[in-house]
This record gives C-alpha cells, sequence and structure tokens, in this order.
C-alpha cells in the first residue's frame, strides 16, 4: 500500500515539470526562428503588382511575385506598350529600410512632359534586379535591351522566370516595386528622338529610357495572373534607333540610379530620417 501511494506521488510530481517542458518547446523553437533562413520563410508569398502608366504612355499590367526562400518568380502581362519595341523592366526600391515609391508628374522638373529615368530614380530608387529573359539579372544588364523583353504586334509584353535573389531582397521584398521603361510620346511606333537626346546615354533617344509604367507591392495573394501562354522576349529591335547603344547605356543608367538614390540617402539623413 506505501508502495503504491509512493509510485502515486512520484507521478503527481512529475506531471508538472512535464507540462512545463511541453510548455517550453514551442517557444524555443519560436526563438530559434530568428536566423536569416527562417526570416526568408515568413516572407514566402505571392504579392501583386498593379502597373500603372507613367508619362502618359497607357501602359498597364499586372505582376506576381511569388517568393519561397530566395526562389522568387516572377510573372508578368502587360499592354499598351510601344509594338515590337524592347522595354527594359527592373524590380526598384531599398533593402535598407528608405521609402521608395512611384513618381508622379512633379517629378518632370525640366517641364518637358516627360518624367525621364534620372527624374524618376530619386522615387523609385535603384535597380535591384533586372528582369531579363535569360542570364544576368543583376543592375549591370539594366538596359541590355537583347535580353529584355521585346512588345508583340499590339503592344502587350508576356513575361515569367524564376529567379534566385539575395537574402536582402527576400526580406524586403514588400518594400520594394516594379518600373517598365520605353514610351512613344508621338505615336509612329518607334523610339525616336521627338523628346530629345536620353540623359543617360546622348546617342540614345528619351523614349527608349524613359518610364512608361510602375507598381508598388500591394499584398499577399491578391490577385492571379491572365490565363495564357507566356513569352520570354522573342523578336527583334527593329525600329529601335541606334540599338546597340542602347546596351552599351546599361552603365550610364548604374550611374544615374546610384547618383539618385545617393542624394536621397543624403537628403532624408539631413532631415533627420532613416
Amino acid at each position: 500500500m506505501i508502495a503504491k501511494r509512493t509510485a502515486r506521488l512520484t507521478t503527481l510530481m512529475a506531471l508538472p515539470a512535464a507540462l512545463a517542458l511541453a510548455g517550453a518547446l514551442p517557444a524555443a523553437a519560436h526563438t530559434g526562428g530568428h536566423s536569416g533562413s527562417h526570416q526568408a520563410a515568413a516572407e514566402d508569398g505571392s504579392y501583386q503588382v498593379d502597373l500603372e502608366q507613367l508619362n502618359g504612355s497607357g501602359a498597364s499590367g499586372t505582376a506576381m511575385l511569388t517568393l519561397k526562400g530566395r526562389d522568387l518568380n516572377v510573372k508578368i502581362e502587360a499592354s499598351g506598350l510601344v509594338p515590337g519595341q524592347p522595354h527594359a523592366q527592373h524590380i526598384h526600391g531599398s533593402t535598407d529600410g528608405h521609402d521608395f515609391h512611384c513618381p508622379d508628374a512633379s517629378a518632370d522638373k525640366n517641364g518637358d512632359g516627360v518624367v525621364s529615368t534620372a527624374e524618376g530614380l530619386p522615387s523609385y530608387g535603384d535597380i535591384n534586379i533586372s528582369l531579363t529573359t535569360k542570364g544576368d539579372t543583376t543592375k549591370k544588364s539594366g538596359l541590355d535591351v537583347t535580353r529584355m523583353p521585346v512588345a508583340d504586334k499590339d503592344g502587350k509584353v508576356s513575361y515569367e522566370r524564376v529567379i534566385t535573389v539575395s537574402q536582402k531582397v527576400a526580406d524586403h521584398l514588400k518594400d520594394l516595386h516594379v518600373v517598365q521603361h520605353g514610351i512613344d510620346t508621338n505615336g509612329n511606333k518607334k523610339y525616336d528622338f521627338n523628346k530629345g537626346k536620353s540623359e543617360l546615354d546622348p546617342k540614345l533617344p528619351q523614349e527608349a529610357t524613359a518610364p512608361a509604367s510602375c507598381g508598388m507591392l500591394a499584398g499577399a495573394a491578391v490577385g492571379s495572373m491572365p490565363v495564357g501562354g507566356v513569352e520570354t522576349g522573342s523578336g527583334g529591335t527593329q525600329g529601335v534607333e541606334a540599338p546597340g547603344m542602347l546596351a552599351g547605356g546599361a552603365a550610364a543608367v548604374l550611374g544615374a540610379g546610384a547618383l539618385g538614390a545617393l542624394a536621397v540617402r543624403r537628403r532624408r539623413s539631413a532631415d533627420g530620417l532613416r
């Protein structure tokens, strides 16, 4: 009888300790979740970007960005772009907490009716990812039109690619946005110099590098892509004035991007902003 009571007492005394241990296990797992890999997993999901026109381009579209770890699947369906022309496209913004956004007409500082790439950079920030159809996706490929999607005869672009991104991009994806470039201000369905030379390279027309659309990430799984096949930029560059120089302008856009982002950081620092 004494042995049974002793065994029962031992069991009851052990129960609170077991419960406390069980309660501590989820907490320990949660605490361990502060590693970089867990942060990336916490950001997994699909995000919709509604592309809205800039510079009266008439361009619009939808991008879906789906993140799994560091693999980013980018799908874009856009219309209203310059038919038969390559359209440079990028993911812009900061992974350091700076508040960039899509520009509006007030960004046209010289009053020529076009928000140029350089005028837009202080708003939308430097290039994080170049949305090329193949090969390099760094900002070095920012204007490599040989690997950018080409709009079809109706001005539509369908694009899909899976890109492995940095951990900083994975952690700050919600802070970024999509910009497409290339406008046709005089309606002749090609890039020309009617709006002058690009500030990125005087051999380039302004139309070829000016932003056509921009969109901010809008949240998790809030939309779906249109149904249909995906093209990844087949086609030539017929109608592009000095197409070889477009690719050569990549270094220029990077320099302008860095200067624009640096100016914003300095201005925000002066204002006491982070």
